[in-house]
């Protein structure tokens, strides 16, 4: 499985789960936009339609914040390419004025299956809003205590919930990790 990451509004810094990512599983990469300060609906979701299209294998999205709300309003026929989507901390695009041309938000069941993973204490979704994008999406919902936006500043870098749910969704097919350096002691 190709494994596409979708960072939010300002993208994800060093240190974030999102940028890690690339450098332990062999088959993943990231959407890059051409404007993360001041994104746009039509360009973001053009970008993750050109990455979904470029796959000749079975897509899972990992995305974040706005890149969940980008996620969400991919074309119908660009969707049936999504085999699951891990969807983490969603935005709430009426909270931002910067972020209001992602709203409204689609409130319809997503063609795949999906995990939405939100926080008690997210400062940029609230908790009531992202169960309700959970519903709608018919996506299972994780809810996670005090974790805030389930970013590098609430201290999600390495996370490994985060793997454990995206193994979820891929399956038999697995993550594809490359070997993790190991240390060996010398014996004098």
């Amino acid at each position: 499985m190709d494994i596409i990451i979708v960072p939010g509004w300002r993208d994800s810094g060093p240190g974030h789960w999102q940028s890690l990512w690339p450098a332990r599983l062999l088959a993943a990469r990231r959407v890059v936009q051409d404007d993360w300060i001041s994104p746009t609906r039509e360009a973001w979701v053009a970008a993750l339609t050109r990455e979904i299209l470029a796959s000749a294998r079975p897509v899972v999205i990992a995305a974040h914040s706005l890149g969940c709300m980008a996620t969400a309003h991919l074309p119908a026929a660009v969707a049936a390419r999504i085999a699951g989507a891990l969807l983490v901390a969603p935005a709430d695009p009426e909270r931002r004025a910067v972020l209001q041309e992602f709203a409204p938000v689609p409130f319809g069941k997503l063609p795949y299956r999906s995990v939405l993973v939100a926080s008690g204490n997210d400062p940029y979704c609230p908790v009531r809003l992202a169960g309700a994008y959970a519903r709608a999406w018919g996506s299972e919902f994780v809810l996670l205590n005090e974790a805030g936006h389930i970013n590098i500043e609430s201290g999600h870098g390495e996370w490994p919930l985060d793997l454990a749910l995206l193994q979820s969704l891929t399956g038999d097919a697995g993550l594809g990790l490359s070997p993790t350096p190991t240390t060996t002691l010398e014996t004098a």
